[in-house]
């Protein structure tokens, strides 16, 4: 457990009833154009497979609950280009609730994820950020993340062209 500005997190491994919370929370974020890729918002039925490819012991999912036992936020480690070869670097994607952000949630995933990572044999993880998004490039960067690539103008946003920043971190 970890405290930040009197506020105390704790996460859990994330059960199939947490998909339409984890989509919910995923999908708030695609409006602002900061966060991820997609443009639309997306459907629980086309995150099923993506669910079930994060298992406990390999690429855990992890949800956190506010005091209404509501989901929060939540992390994910996701494969790193799919080949046996990569298979101790991951990828971690991190989504909090609009009324969540700002409050130590972030740090305490992200810390946590550090710390539990060799569990899983993970010696590397990335983090797949926009160059816009200065929030999260500052959270990485805090916790000793580099920039290990910068990919100028990849994304369209509304005819906006974005870099994607990938911050790198060895862990184990």
């Amino acid at each position: 457990m970890s405290t930040q500005n009197q506020v105390s997190f704790t996460h859990r491994i994330a059960h199939l009833h947490d998909l339409p919370a984890i989509v919910a929370i995923y999908n708030s974020t695609v409006a602002s154009r900061m966060v991820t890729a997609d443009t639309e918002e997306i459907a629980v039925e086309s995150r099923l497979n993506w669910f079930h490819e994060h298992t406990p012991e390999k690429r855990p999912l992890w949800v956190v609950e506010g005091k209404d036992g509501q989901i929060i936020g939540w992390l994910s480690f996701s494969n790193f280009y799919g080949r046996p070869a990569y298979s101790g670097t991951a990828e971690l994607s991190i989504y909090l609730h609009e009324s969540t952000r700002r409050q130590g949630l972030g740090r305490y995933l992200l810390e946590q994820a550090i710390q539990f990572a060799p569990q899983i044999q993970v010696h590397t993880l990335l983090g797949f950020i926009f160059g816009h998004n200065v929030p999260s490039m500052n959270l990485f960067a805090s916790f000793n993340f580099e920039i290990w690539a910068n990919m100028p103008r990849v994304a369209n946003l509304d005819g906006i062209e974005r870099d994607l920043i990938i911050f790198g971190k060895r862990v184990a």
